[in-house]
């Protein structure tokens, strides 16, 4: 998440909402988005209903939930998924920007 606040300027400058998805509980997901000051949106998701939807990997030796990164258009149609190997397999931010700035030529060419 460290990664995605260094870049939050230029997400929100191309109109792109962050949202992260974690295991925990409501109240542990807020304590942890206050304590840490994080400028995006959180949803907990201590039953794993997200994870399963989208198929996001648990690997219980390796602490859990494996990092995963999805990209959605505005139509709600999924157009990029990264699905991590371990937690530091996460696609750099310039990629993920890159992407965004892809599907919002693509968008205004349709309008």
């Amino acid at each position: 998440m460290a990664q995605l606040r260094q870049d939050y300027d230029k997400f929100v400058a191309r109109n792109t909402v962050i949202l992260v998805i974690g295991p925990e509980n409501s109240a542990r997901f807020t304590t942890y988005f206050t304590e840490n000051d994080l400028p995006f949106l959180g949803l907990p998701d201590p039953k794993a209903s997200v994870l399963k939807r989208y198929g996001q990997e648990v690997n219980l030796f390796k602490l859990g939930r494996m990092p995963a990164q999805v990209l959605v258009d505005r139509e709600g149609v999924a157009r990029y998924v990264h699905y991590g190997h371990n937690m530091s397999d996460i696609p750099a931010n310039d990629e993920i920007l890159a992407l965004v700035d892809e599907l919002n030529q693509e968008a205004a060419a349709v309008a």
